[in-house]
């Protein structure tokens, strides 16, 4: 198993005195299967907690997207991010799952099919990373993620808990934050109705068009028919683009254009989903970035491997995985006492926060009373500003934020707000 490291020492564009140090590499999760890691040191890393970035899709590029449109130090044009979690934490991003960014396998049959394989490969890099890295091992180490990156936190996190506990991985982990997480499918789905049609996205005719498919979808789950389940999702986003004009599902505050119209290819709707939840992720110019300076920054991508080359395998081979439900994890964790925050856009489409809330209501933690009867508090980007940028509420170890003005990509689209979320979620002075 490769532990592959490299240092390098880049301007920091929050402290020109004391540049960040960076480290890299790969880990061989299985035979012939790899990890891509890539590790920024805060100022003060000794003082700062550890935060590792999943990102969704699955398929998308934490190394690449989360990094680089983000919350990295820098923007894809390779100019200081005011806004970098840097300031708060370190930041490890990993491509996962395998296949994913510059992560890569061998063989074509070895990519993730569902989440316990995720979740497993996950526990072999964490291991591997602690063991190492000796220096967090007493640093307080927190999941963050974002859409289908939720879904595999909420995983990972309640299998390195039980790690920890069993002695197996040497960490201080202390909390996992759900980002527009796809926890609940089918909560997501049913509200995507309601929600279009209370923003005027959708009228009479296209609500009960919207509606019949999402029982569609419902009556697929309830049959644990969850193939099928995957069609008939592609198939509503599918009659949202017709009947919206192309809302966009990450906000609706913009359109998205469809690349491609129907046609008779084999598995078009996962052709189609792709494109919207992860070709998204890999434009011309953030592709040409990660394929052309960063890997020759990088120096150990393999010749055979490209950035975003196996995205495509990574999200078909997961598409029996798509749709089921998490909650009774999030259930889990809340039960071993694991701090547990949910964070949502208020412009998300794809993960809306009507169906957050929905399956937040599902949740059997003996808490569940006591935080819905909590008054939410409005929270502002500093003390000098009078514009509301989130609520939050928080009971014993479970909390919700709704950003404001942001859509599914919180970070990117709210900076400022997002920065004060993880101080606050990592328990900092504000």
């Amino acid at each position: 198993r490769s532990f592959c490291r490299r240092l390098c020492l880049v301007l920091s564009p929050f402290s020109a005195l004391e540049p960040p140090r960076e480290l890299w590499g790969y880990v061989q999760v299985r035979s012939k299967a790899h990890l891509f890691w890539w590790l920024y040191y805060s100022a003060g890393y000794n003082e700062l907690p550890l935060v590792l970035w999943l990102q969704g899709g699955p398929g998308s590029s934490g190394c690449g997207f989360g990094n680089f449109e983000e919350i990295g130090p820098l923007d894809k044009e390779l100019k200081p991010r005011n806004t970098t979690w840097l300031q708060a934490a370190s930041i490890l991003f990993v491509d996962n799952p395998v296949g994913t960014g510059f992560s890569y396998v061998d063989d074509c049959s070895l990519f993730a099919q569902n989440l316990t394989m995720v979740v497993s490969d996950m526990m072999v890099f964490l291991k591997e990373f602690f063991t190492h890295r000796t220096e967090f091992q007493s640093i307080p180490f927190y999941i963050f993620s974002e859409s289908y990156g939720g879904k595999m936190a909420a995983g990972i996190a309640l299998e390195l808990h039980n790690a920890v506990q069993q002695g197996s991985i040497k960490c201080s982990f202390a909390g996992v934050a759900l980002g527009d997480s796809w926890i609940s499918p089918l909560d997501s789905v049913l509200s995507w109705g309601p929600y279009l049609y209370s923003t005027s996205l959708l009228d009479d005719h296209g609500l009960a068009e919207v509606t019949a498919v999402a029982k569609e979808i419902m009556d697929a789950i309830n049959n644990n028919e969850y193939g099928l389940a995957t069609e008939l999702w592609s198939k509503a986003e599918g009659i949202i683009e017709e009947n919206t004009d192309n809302v966009n599902f990450y906000n609706i505050m913009t359109k998205e254009v469809p690349e491609m119209k129907m046609n008779e290819q084999e598995n078009f709707h996962l052709v189609r989903l792709y494109q919207r939840h992860v070709k998204i992720m890999h434009k011309n110019n953030l592709n040409e970035l990660m394929n052309g300076p960063i890997r020759e920054k990088l120096k150990i991508i393999p010749d055979c491997v490209k950035w975003g080359g196996q995205s495509t395998k990574v999200f078909e081979n997961m598409a029996e995985d798509f749709m089921r439900p998490v909650i009774d994890i999030v259930d889990q964790l809340l039960a071993a006492n694991v701090n547990v925050t949910v964070y949502n856009g208020q412009l998300d489409l794809i993960v809306d926060t009507m169906g957050q809330e929905a399956w937040i209501r599902k949740l059997k933690w003996p808490g569940l009373k006591e935080f819905s009867q909590q008054r939410w508090k409005a929270l502002y980007v500093s003390p000098e500003s009078t514009d509301t940028a989130a609520f939050h509420k928080a009971y014993e170890n479970f909390a919700f934020f709704w950003i404001l003005k942001a859509g599914h990509m919180v970070p990117s689209d709210q900076g400022e707000m997002a920065l004060k979320m993880v101080r606050m979620v990592t328990q900092q002075k504000q």
